[in-house]
């Protein structure tokens, strides 16, 4: 099985969604994914980012911040993916087995909720295709911006 870290800041927003959005992507898929989230800080999920995950039938009500002394061997994941330039730029180094993505998204944080569905559907397009790109046995988008599904767009 396949194990996925999503890396943003503060583990409140982005990394939230899209650990929520892959898991399900790879559920729809039925791929077998370790996949977690983690920030370079720890905060707390934002009530908005919990409301438009909802709107998807995701629920992150259970979900925490957490850092990477909080992730179950946090030196053993097959991808790493930071979801801003921060995390990206604060990124630890991994093991050589490691292939880091970076796939930087707009912080929807005080925006409304229209920001924050821009955001989200946003990623749905890039998990969807990071997940697809899983299964059927190809080398997943190196950056947001070569995601077949973005430049289709």
């Amino acid at each position: 099985m396949k194990r996925v870290l999503i890396l943003c800041t503060h583990n409140s927003a982005r990394s939230q969604m899209a650990e929520a959005l892959t898991r399900d992507a790879a559920r729809r898929a039925g791929l077998e994914l370790d996949v977690h989230s983690a920030g370079t800080e720890s905060t707390f999920v934002k009530e908005d980012a919990k409301t438009v995950m909802a709107e998807l039938g995701l629920d992150l009500s259970a979900h925490t911040s957490k850092t990477l002394n909080d992730v179950p061997d946090a030196q053993n994941f097959d991808y790493v993916v930071t979801v801003c330039d921060s995390a990206n730029d604060a990124c630890p180094v991994y093991p050589g087995k490691t292939e880091r993505r970076h796939y930087p998204f707009t912080d929807p944080s005080g925006g409304g909720l229209e920001r924050w569905r821009e955001v989200r559907d946003q990623m749905k397009v890039q998990f969807d295709a990071f997940v697809e790109a899983l299964t059927q046995g190809h080398d997943v988008p190196a950056t947001y911006a070569d995601s077949p599904a973005v430049k289709s767009q």
